[in-house]
């Protein structure tokens, strides 16, 4: 069976990140989860702080600098993605928007995405599903039921009993794993076929309006 790749985005701002925190454990327990199906994957981990200047550079210019292209390249281009993000004012931080503005509107359909949010209080857990959820929808990608927020109690000694962080994280990642089983794997395209640029069915002629060259 073909190996898989995914990739986990995390938008966190500080060094350590809860954000980043939370987007290791839940790729952790998807990768256990897909080994579990006979699956062999590899998770490629991007915190889109060390891409600050360039999403902003793309956003001014329209061009994304050399190492956001090869990552932008990498994440979709895997067979699913985890995406953290930290909520700031009941919504996602400018830093992860920024990321997904720059996206191609297509580039994520059908990807299954396991979403992940982080706040200091339960209170914003809502903005998973008025919030993100909506923004992968948009995007055609394939959002998993579970989305796993951690409010920083579920991080210390008076965590949720009642519906703990490991629990959720292990019915997002089980989810997540089987919308990954569901689909073929993703096949890198070859850089030297005119389909990978031009559009499948497509020939320079199309570039041509057309024309035969009679």
């Amino acid at each position: 069976m073909a190996a898989r790749r995914i990739a986990v985005v995390t938008a966190g701002l500080s060094t350590p990140s809860s954000t980043r925190m939370l987007g290791d454990r839940l790729a952790h327990a998807a990768l256990a989860e897909l080994r579990e199906r006979g699956i062999e994957a590899t998770a490629d981990v991007f915190e889109l702080r060390d891409y600050a200047h360039d999403l902003t550079d793309n956003l001014l210019t329209g061009f994304a600098p050399p190492a956001l292209e090869q990552m932008i390249n990498t994440v979709v281009s895997a067979d699913g993605l985890i995406a953290v993000t930290p909520i700031f004012s009941t919504s996602y931080s400018g830093l992860f928007k920024s990321f997904i503005d720059v996206l191609d509107p297509q580039a994520l359909s059908g990807t299954p995405v396991l979403i992940g949010a982080n706040a200091g209080t339960a209170r914003h857990s809502l903005a998973i599903d008025y919030a993100i959820r909506p923004l992968f929808t948009y995007l055609h990608a394939n959002p998993v039921p579970t989305g796993v927020f951690a409010a920083s109690s579920d991080w210390g000694a008076n965590a949720d009993e009642v519906a703990p962080l490991g629990s959720r994280v292990d019915r997002g990642a089980r989810e997540f794993a089987d919308a990954i089983a569901a689909r073929e794997p993703v096949r890198d395209a070859d850089p030297f076929d005119p389909s990978s640029y031009l559009g499948e069915g497509r020939s320079f002629g199309h570039l041509l309006g057309g024309l035969s060259g009679e």
